[in-house]
């Protein structure tokens, strides 16, 4: 198999039609292949989240990362951008799900698209990966260390007025956990929790924590990068993605 890739920035029609960029992978092959829509971490629409989706098109997906703090601060970098989205109150969550949705549909534009959809977020992009399942139909979901999932009411706010976990019966599609056993936010009691709920629901999930990872432990950039969780995490979405993706 080819691991020819073509990468570039593109235009996405977001949440009210707006018109926001957005980070195209896609594979060079003749194949079938499905999409991922990659949401970033809280450090925003970065380099680090640029090299996951190309690792995506490598492996055979067509893959988009909108960028959600665009309106925040349009001509910025990546990190104050992202400064700008946390000082407004964070990415409200209607514009995440219209933003996403937007992705989406952006692989109706490519012959070689097979038809799935899947979401990953990581860090804040985990919770926003868990919403975006809730409130969309696609057909795989993934969320790594995604804090916030499980909230009180007093963390709640007019961008973000609910607790995903509030929404677990109306998830639409198997989801796959990744968490670290040192991580804070979301804590292992809070994965327990979340786990209960799915469970509750009868939702279709696996969960895997490592024991000795803490939060971001797939960001190789960062000191909390975690070579063994990472290596093992990737394998699983690998597998997860192949199974109800297909491609």
């Amino acid at each position: 198999m080819s691991d020819a890739i073509q990468a570039e920035t593109v235009q996405v029609e977001g949440h009210h039609g707006d018109e926001i960029p957005a980070y195209l992978a896609r594979p060079l092959g003749s194949g079938s292949y499905p999409g991922v829509v990659v949401i970033h971490h809280m450090p925003g629409y970065d380099p680090e989240t640029k090299e996951i989706a190309r690792t995506f098109a490598v492996h055979g997906y067509l893959a988009v990362c909108p960028n959600l703090h665009y309106r925040d601060a349009p001509d910025a970098d990546p990190g104050a951008a992202a400064a700008a989205a946390r000082a407004a109150g964070g990415v409200p969550d209607d514009r995440c799900v219209g933003d996403v949705a937007g992705a989406a549909r952006f692989f109706r534009a490519f012959p070689v698209w097979s038809g799935t959809v899947g979401v990953i977020g990581y860090c804040s992009g985990g919770r926003q990966a868990y919403l975006c399942a809730c409130r969309l139909r696609v057909d795989a979901a993934v969320d790594c260390y995604g804090g916030r999932v499980v909230a009180a009411p007093e963390d709640l706010t007019e961008r973000q007025p609910v607790a995903p976990i509030d929404l677990t019966a109306d998830l639409s599609c198997p989801l796959l956990g990744l968490f670290g056993g040192q991580d804070r936010n979301p804590s292992p009691e809070h994965v327990r929790i979340l786990d209960a709920a799915l469970e509750q629901h009868g939702k279709a999930h696996e969960f895997h924590t490592y024991p000795d990872a803490g939060h971001a432990f797939f960001s190789v950039d960062r000191p909390s990068f975690n070579v063994d969780a990472a290596q093992d995490g990737w394998q699983r979405i690998w597998a997860f993605f192949a199974a109800h993706l297909g491609g």
